[in-house]
């Protein structure tokens, strides 16, 4: 399969990418990859532990409070009774 680009078009990335310092060829293929639903860095990535140990850190709020204002306001009147 051929793929045309307009040359225009490709000159302005490839100085872009080399201004960044980028392989314009990573960046394409990352694009791509967002564009259909994959996300390789992140596949690629594992998870830092310092990360993994917030997971349930905290009170649940509930699921109306959308901005988790009542609970805040619940948090300040305990603390300042």
């Amino acid at each position: 399969m051929e793929v045309i680009i307009n040359n225009n078009i490709f000159q302005q990335a490839s100085a872009y990418a080399q201004q960044k310092g980028l392989n314009l060829t990573d960046v394409i293929e990352d694009f791509l990859l967002r564009f259909i639903g994959h996300n390789k860095a992140a596949a690629e990535q594992p998870v830092p532990d310092v990360v993994l140990s917030l997971l349930g850190a905290g009170t649940p709020i509930a699921d109306d409070d959308l901005n988790a204002r009542e609970a805040y306001n619940q948090y300040l009147e305990e603390k300042y009774k």
